[in-house]
């Protein structure tokens, strides 16, 4: 046992010590970077000592397999991690052990996941199990970039996934994700107080720093703010370092202080921007303001919302269009993505055969939950967010010191191994 613990923890430090932040670049070799590459690369190597059969698609992702027949379930991980941001620690890519606890930037989201799901096969491979299905777990590199150009191409060009999960979200599973949308507030810079202005990381984080040049009566003044990062599909377990900006500049005359302050107001619902909404189903809608930066002209301001199933987005960025005419301030609000929301059956074969892996480690039979987050789940059909987040955990998913219990690792490992076996000897019908 401890020996497979061991072997574990020796592949973590592999994958975590690589800073896999992806970055689109003009390399057909190379789309995403050289850092998710490099820890593709290092996971299919690991996997084919194991056994399994691996496969670069197009140097967009990868994959390892094992098992014979129709029936192909998939296991949808990624390996590219958000910024390691401000306030770690530890050395973000690496692998510590504190307190009982493993940190890294990716320990959550979503490398750990990704190797316990790996030595979850490992040990089923090892211990014989039979295999009249096929397993193949799939490793994305730009989950975190927003376009998912890497599970789009595997859509487009291999064989499709029969079913299965993405341990990326919550356990006991998630049988809903609320839709995703981007929008872009943009304001003319000579109708603001600001000469320069950056802040975030990525609009799916809370921002944890923002940084300006003011212009204050014929001069330039430069001002700093500190936030805490959070995920972006919950800003309100962070501290947005662009409102606290806002806090320190008072511009009657300046439109983005204007727009902050009356409009903003440094609420997550949006409220004042006139773009409050809930449904009975998913609940209420949120607002991140991740990103903040200024061009040769204008001042950019992009927000992630996350939104209930039952909304029309596009009627959405009408109405915060509509909102801020009518403030009379001088900017624009535009779409610039959209992802459907995703709803499964939670009394369906596939969620409740998860639900009997998870409740047999636990001992609890909550039911499945709707989350703001957004997984591969939304890449194909038929597949389930499945943990690793237990009820209760704090998320340090895309903060500063990201980590995840050493205990708990190796149990969602477990859970993984009888959920893969359950869906092995299982007839799963939709």
């Amino acid at each position: 046992m401890e020996k497979e613990k061991n072997a574990l923890l020796e592949d973590l430090k592999k994958v975590l010590s690589v800073n896999s932040v992806a970055q689109r670049t003009e390399d057909p070799a190379l789309p995403f970077g050289p850092g998710p590459r490099e820890a593709l690369d290092r996971v299919l190597e690991m996997c084919q000592s194991y056994g399994m059969r691996t496969q670069v698609v197009n140097n967009m992702m990868g994959y390892a397999e094992y098992g014979q027949g129709e029936d192909l379930i998939g296991i949808l991980c990624h390996l590219d991690v958000v910024p390691a941001g401000d306030g770690w620690e530890v050395e973000p890519f690496d692998l510590t052990l504190k307190d009982g606890n493993l940190y890294g930037r990716g320990i959550v989201d979503d490398k750990g996941p990704a190797i316990a799901s790996i030595h979850a096969l490992k040990e089923l491979i090892e211990e014989g199990q039979a295999f009249n299905k096929r397993v193949r777990i799939l490793f994305g590199l730009t989950e975190e970039a927003g376009a998912w150009i890497d599970m789009d191409y595997y859509v487009a060009h291999e064989e499709p996934i029969s079913y299965g999960f993405t341990p990326d979200a919550e356990f006991p599973a998630i049988y809903c994700e609320k839709g995703i949308g981007h929008v872009k507030y943009t304001f003319p810079k000579d109708k603001t107080c600001f000469e320069e202005i950056h802040g975030g990381n990525a609009i799916n984080m809370v921002p944890s720093s923002c940084q300006a040049k003011l212009r204050v009566n014929g001069e330039v003044k430069e001002i700093k703010a500190q936030g805490r990062s959070a995920h972006g599909s919950t800003p309100w377990e962070g501290e947005n370092a662009i409102y606290n900006l806002m806090d320190q500049v008072e511009a009657p005359d300046c439109q983005l202080t204007r727009f902050f302050h009356e409009l903003v107001k440094g609420e997550i619902r949006g409220e004042s921007l006139g773009g409050y909404f809930k449904d009975q189903e998913s609940g209420e809608i949120s607002y991140n303001f991740g990103l903040i930066h200024s061009t040769e002209e204008t001042i950019e301001v992009d927000v992630d919302i996350r939104y209930p199933i039952s909304m029309n987005f596009e009627d959405q960025v009408a109405r915060l269009a509509k909102t801020l005419k009518e403030a009379g301030i001088e900017g624009e609000v535009v779409q610039t993505s959209k992802e459907d929301p995703v709803y499964l059956d939670k009394e369906g074969d596939l969620i409740q055969t998860l639900l009997s892996a998870y409740e047999k480690h636990t001992g609890d039979s909550s039911e499945p939950k709707v989350i703001g987050g957004g997984t591969y789940a939304r890449a194909m059909d038929r597949i389930v967010a499945f943990g690793p987040v237990f009820p209760g955990m704090l998320a340090t998913e895309h903060m500063a010191n990201e980590c995840f219990p050493l205990d708990k690792m190796f149990l969602i490992k477990d859970i993984y191994k009888d959920a893969i076996q359950l869906l092995l000897e299982k007839e799963i019908e939709f």
